[in-house]
């Protein structure tokens, strides 16, 4: 049983050892013993060697955790005692060396707690490093669909880098294409650690990935295949709202975090800092100007906002424009401000996959084509194939305009060009292996396959190569630094509220939705009352045999209460809720009509008491004479307010 299980967690820094003791504990680990660095845990370990498990980051002060290791090993007592070494560095030869070393397992930080416990299980189950290393790489085995045809799995993370495949995956859908040969199954992880073992484990066919994870993989064993780009440029740099005006300054002493090591974000920031003559450290180990910290994409803007010592982040859209819309960044530069037309994301293929099923990746890859170009010539109508794509559970709140804006930007993304270039791979690979001394350099030409892609282009009469150009990061600051002294506002900063509304009326005053959360509209109803429900919970319609809590919307705002007529009507909306989609309906006054909002039109937000409660107002849109206050749909319900709806339904 868990609770039987000591684990002694070392780890230098206050606020990840809470989280992690956090996420043990939440996993039901509740015996946690904690060390700040190496020593501390050899102290500990000398008084105490009931310790069932180790979980120790690599880099800290003192005493590391590869020395803590190599002590542990050393003792007869502690031979055979589990240690996972958690860390930032996300390469595989730290992974061998870990193994090396006797390291039972390794996770990479940071880390959801579903792969913690995943580590934690292999662990205690005797699935190690060491018995990973002696198993026969798996081939992977395609499955096939009823008509006899390929089922390609495709792992991918929610970034627009990613979009290709989810309009792709819409054509085949629509049936605007029906492929001869496979059928699509696309995979959404959580952040680039699944990805990467998904891949390594034989459990997906393919993956949209990063190009410098990718040749990492291939260069201790993965069997890969890069078969076509993803897309150029598409990543944006940001920083936290300041007053400061001197970047070096604002820089100076804190973190900046980037989705993973092995990643052009790192090598564009680095390019871009340390042009300031800022010098890079690592928590812990060696002092610096600056320091690295590695978050999930998704998780980027809200560790910005809640972490005093974050500077800012560089990352794949939409995240960081959504950030700027949401007012807790600013944007300082798009990555082809650095690097015009650069590879990111590339697209890979199992080898065995391609070797047994050629046709199918061909054509798999000629889809890719297609779904790039649609991208580029439609970009509205892709930007809403993907928001429901690439946020289909609403956790990332995405919307249309936001999708649109970096879609349409002329230096964002770019998906008319996947053909790989080996000039911008290799200048990738030698500055992050030469000038940050990370990764491991592969032979392109025995990675990349470019006969498919190549007649893809070829087919594809539209075709016009896009090249690569490094620009001048000094030239860069200098603009930046200016833009700042004149205090230039970025254009995304009211994106979050533009798009379609559902307007209603309520005591006088029309109000908006956001139709991405509304289900339908249904007249007023009978309503039965919920016992010790509050106030302004009316009760549970049954709304074709689903049960569904009915909040009257002007009590919840504050406003008095009427007699409901004809007119009164229910939205039901749809509320993101840990992931899922919960339905509410709202009692209003009446639905008036829809309403296309635009940034332009969007005023500053009223003082409270001037219309309710205006806690749940995300904007104030003033179109033609009147105001519109539009409602935040996931700030209309606090969490405990939702976990009573949410029992309600």
């Amino acid at each position: 049983m868990n609770e039987k299980i000591r684990i002694l967690l070392v780890e230098d820094s206050a606020i990840t050892r809470k989280m992690e003791t956090k996420v043990l504990k939440e996993l039901g680990f509740d015996n946690v013993i904690e060390a700040e660095d190496g020593q501390q845990a050899v102290e500990i370990l000398q008084k105490d060697p009931t310790i069932s498990l180790i979980i120790s980051d690599w880099n800290m002060p003192n005493m590391g955790g590869i020395e803590l290791l190599r002590w542990v090993r050393s003792r007869e007592q502690f031979k055979d005692l589990p240690f996972i070494l958690a860390t930032g560095r996300a390469q595989k030869k730290e992974a061998a060396e870990a193994a090396e070393a006797g390291a039972s397992n390794i996770i990479t930080k940071p880390f959801a707690p579903v792969e913690l416990k995943k580590v934690i299980q292999d662990t205690l189950a005797g699935l190690t490093l060491q018995a990973k290393s002696r198993e026969e790489l798996k081939r992977r085995v395609p499955q096939r669909d009823d008509s006899g045809r390929v089922v390609l799995s495709i792992a991918h993370i929610q970034i627009t880098d990613h979009l290709t495949l989810g309009v792709a995956k819409n054509f085949i859908e629509t049936g605007k294409v029906t492929p001869k040969n496979f059928t699509l199954q696309t995979r959404c992880m959580t952040s680039w650690n699944p990805v990467q073992e998904a891949l390594e484990r034989a459990e997906v066919d393919g993956a949209f990935i990063l190009a410098p994870i990718a040749m990492d993989l291939f260069a201790f064993g993965v069997p890969l295949k890069m078969i076509s780009l993803a897309h150029k440029n598409g990543s944006i740099c940001v920083r936290k709202k300041t007053s400061v005006t001197d970047l070096g300054s604002f820089f100076r002493g804190k973190t900046f975090v980037i989705p993973h090591e092995l990643s052009i974000h790192h090598m564009l920031s680095h390019m871009f800092i340390t042009a300031m003559g800022l010098k890079p450290g690592i928590a812990g180990v060696r002092e610096g100007d600056f320091y690295y910290e590695v978050v999930p994409p998704i998780r980027m803007p809200d560790f910005l906002k809640t972490n005093p010592m974050a500077s800012g982040f560089m990352v794949a859209e939409p995240i960081g424009t959504k950030a700027i819309a949401e007012g807790i960044a600013e944007q300082l530069f798009l990555s082809a401000e650095l690097w015009q037309n650069h590879p990111c994301c590339i697209v890979v293929m199992r080898e065995e996959v391609i070797e047994e099923h050629g046709e199918a990746v061909e054509e798999f890859v000629k889809l890719l084509v297609q779904a790039g170009e649609f991208i580029s010539k439609k970009p509205e109508t892709a930007a809403e194939i993907g928001v429901a794509f690439l946020d289909p559970n609403r956790n990332l709140g995405l919307r249309v305009p936001i999708l649109k804006n970096v879609l349409t930007e002329p230096q964002g993304i770019k998906t008319d060009d996947l053909m790989p270039d080996h000039q911008s791979l290799t200048t990738m690979q030698r500055y992050m292996h030469d000038n940050m001394g990370i990764g491991t350099p592969v032979d392109l030409n025995a990675f990349v396959m470019e006969e498919f892609i190549e007649r893809a282009c070829r087919e594809h009469t539209g075709y016009v190569p896009r090249y690569p150009q490094l620009l001048d990061p000094l030239s860069l600051i200098e603009k930046i630094n200016r833009s700042i002294r004149e205090g230039r506002e970025s254009s995304k900063s009211k994106l979050g509220h533009e798009g379609k509304y559902l307007i209603f009326l309520m005591n006088g005053q029309y109000y908006g939705v956001d139709v991405m959360n509304v289900k339908e509209i249904v007249g007023i109803m009978p309503i039965r009352s919920l016992i010790q429900a509050p106030d302004y919970v009316k009760g549970i319609i049954n709304l074709r045999g689903a049960i569904i809590p009915v909040v009257d919307l002007r009590r919840k705002l504050g406003l008095p209460e009427t007699e409901y007529t004809e007119r009164t009507c229910i939205i039901i909306l749809e509320v993101p809720h840990e992931g899922k989609i919960l339905k509410v309906g709202v009692i209003v006054d009446t639905v008036s009509h829809v309403e296309s909002i635009k940034a332009q039109d969007i005023e500053e937000t009223p003082g409270i008491g001037l219309y309710g409660n205006t806690g749940y107002l995300s904007a104030v849109a003033k179109t033609g004479e009147s105001l519109k206050l539009l409602l935040s749909v996931s700030d209309l319900f606090g969490e405990g307010e939702i976990e009573t709806l949410s029992r309600a339904a």
